[in-house]
């Protein structure tokens, strides 16, 4: 049991006894899942020879970085979109949510090729609705699959979902919510703005707000909000027998909270991001990974989903190297 003290100004201070969580032997393998990605991770920047690992399950299925920030679509968000453009708000605003919303490279790419610069100034539902409707003749996916999105139909009326998402950016836009963003006291704030827009649910309020924070839109700490995506409780079920008086986001942050001590008691040399701790969204998505890692690793523990297998093979491909860049607010960018 661990004690909580509310403080109530008209009465004494009230003690509230909670009932702390009880940890399965997924638990142990969270912390070890992290400190054999991230691993991998440096060895990859090093250019050291396949395999990067001892762990069959890590060679051979394909797990995104410890870190939110080192993915590649994220890379790419912060590198080419975010820090490379107006950053007057509603041009950051655009190109942010614009990318997020279909969350693909390719897809970015080819409005880039065809349009030149990528900026509302210059903004036509019109033009963009055609290139993408050319993307989709040629039955080319035009969405990541990473995400659900909502189609928007019952709110925009369009038959097509991309048209319904153009004009949810347009409608944000208009109504000045880049700069209402600006105004905000806590990400908590900017989660619930996002989140009182149609198409738009908690996961994906949780990410975009994550994906601005990113910016100079906006500037709060990664530890001071998060919202459990459905992978993370997923993991958070097989980590755990019980949750005790916990909630999934208070889970998430027990686990950002004591990882030095976790890491300590487990003996394991951690290697972080330039200084960088893991934050709360880099916590919750491992737990989506720990969820993946252990149909294999701890096949007789059962989550939410049943999912008995991990779909995704590892296939070494040869991409373009990617020069990690951050946001320059962190103050990691030559540490890494």
């Amino acid at each position: 049991m661990i004690t909580e003290t509310i403080t109530n100004p008209k009465k004494n201070s009230i003690i509230i006894k909670k009932t702390k969580p009880k940890p399965s032997i997924v638990y142990d393998t969270y912390w070890e899942f992290i400190s054999k990605r991230q691993d991998i991770f440096f060895k990859r920047i090093k250019n050291d020879e396949y395999p990067w690992s001892d762990d069959y399950i890590l060679n051979n299925y394909k797990f995104t970085n410890v870190y939110r920030a080192t993915d590649r679509v994220s890379q790419f968000l912060i590198k080419n979109i975010i820090y490379n453009g107006s950053q007057e708000p509603d041009e950051l605003f655009f190109r942010i949510v614009l990318f997020k919303i279909f969350n693909r490279i390719s897809t970015w790419e080819f409005l880039q090729e065809e349009l030149g610069e990528i900026s509302f100034k210059n903004y036509s539902f019109k033009a963009y609705d055609k290139l993408l409707l050319e993307v989709l003749k040629n039955k080319e996916p035009i969405y990541s699959p990473a995400y659900i999105m909502a189609s928007g139909k019952s709110f925009f009326g369009k038959e097509r979902k991309h048209q319904n998402h153009l004009l949810l950016i347009e409608k944000m836009i208009n109504d000045k919510l880049p700069h209402t963003l600006q105004q905000c006291k806590s990400m908590k704030d900017i989660y619930e703005l996002l989140l009182s827009y149609p198409t738009i649910g908690e996961f994906l309020a949780y990410q975009y707000t994550i994906d601005l924070n990113y910016s100079n839109l906006i500037n709060f700490s990664e530890m001071e909000f998060v919202k459990a995506g459905p992978g993370a409780k997923d993991g958070i079920t097989k980590c755990f027998t019980s949750l005790g008086d916990y909630n999934y986001e208070d889970i998430i942050k027990m686990m950002a909270d004591n990882q030095q001590k976790e890491f300590e008691r487990l003996g394991i040399k951690f290697q972080n991001l330039g200084g960088r701790s893991l934050q709360l969204i880099d916590c919750q998505n491992v737990f989506c990974e720990v969820d993946k890692y252990s149909r294999m690793f701890h096949p007789e523990i059962v989550g939410v989903s049943n999912r008995t297998r991990i779909k995704q093979k590892f296939k070494i491909e040869k991409k373009e190297e990617i020069n990690y860049f951050f946001p320059p607010k962190w103050e990691i960018n030559n540490l890494i």
